[in-house]
């Protein structure tokens, strides 16, 4: 339990952080959630209701109390739009924790590393604690820290695509040069791949499309928990090195006919 993510002034057990989209109903979502033993949620400000009561609001069943919900600025292509969306949010909910998420277009959905380092600079000048989505680029990862942001989330595979982790490399790069968490954002499609980015020193996953889109959500989530865990505790173990030939694992002295 002493093994705990820190990300700006709030701290966590789990490091599976839960999206809420994408799912058949709230019902699900709550259901899943729970199953993953995550204590955070992402909530896209522009397409969840959380402030309407008059409608089905996700608040009634992700409880604010119980969960860390990190608004998010899903749906915005520049820095203005996600200023002012991440604006209403703290209004709204008095949430200062946000992920900011600014998209280049709507085909491949990936950030505009420009547009979001503009945004942040904003967000971090007005007090939000920022966690940025970001392509998988160690310059930039190190940008939005520079700026100010509380950890760095760059893309395993584009959003939904359930690819995998396209570079590794590249994120294990940026985990080795960043002192703000490290979270792999986007491309995890099943339990392996959550399990191999924190292997490579991912201080967590956040995971939606590959818990929402599976035929069994809960077991998934559950899945999804393992596997999160069982990568964090292999790369704090430290894997043994690869050789390129065989080294046997039994004394090659000493036998008994010797």
């Amino acid at each position: 339990m002493s093994d705990r993510l820190k990300v700006g002034t709030y701290e966590f057990t789990s490091r599976l952080i839960a999206g809420s989209g994408k799912y058949k109903n709230f019902a699900i979502t709550k259901a899943a959630t729970e199953a993953a033993e995550a204590e955070m949620i992402t909530v896209a400000i522009r397409r969840v209701n959380i402030t309407d009561p008059g409608k089905e609001n996700l608040l009634d069943y992700i409880d604010p109390k119980k969960y860390v919900i990190l608004p998010n600025t899903a749906g915005c292509f520049n820095a203005e739009d996600a200023v002012r969306t991440l604006r209403l949010a703290r209004e709204a909910g008095g949430w200062d924790l946000v992920k900011l998420e600014v998209l280049g277009d709507t085909e491949t959905l990936y950030p505009n590393v420009v547009e979001t380092i503009k945004a942040a600079e904003t967000l971090v000048a007005e007090g939000f604690q920022v966690m940025a989505y970001t392509s998988d680029d160690p310059i930039v990862a190190l940008k939005l820290e520079d700026v100010g942001c509380v950890a760095v989330m760059p893309l395993g595979n584009p959003i939904g695509s359930g690819r995998g982790l396209a570079n590794p490399f590249n994120i294990r790069v940026i985990k080795q040069r960043a002192s703000v968490p490290i979270v792999v954002d986007a491309g995890i499609g099943t339990a392996s791949d959550a399990a191999k980015a924190m292997e490579l020193g991912a201080d967590a996953c956040l995971i939606n499309t590959a818990i929402a889109e599976a035929k069994d959500e809960c077991m998934m989530a559950r899945a999804m928990r393992d596997a999160v865990r069982a990568g964090r505790q292999a790369f704090l173990a430290g894997r043994m090195p690869k050789r390129a030939f065989a080294s046997a694992s039994s004394p090659t002295e000493g036998y008994i006919w010797d």
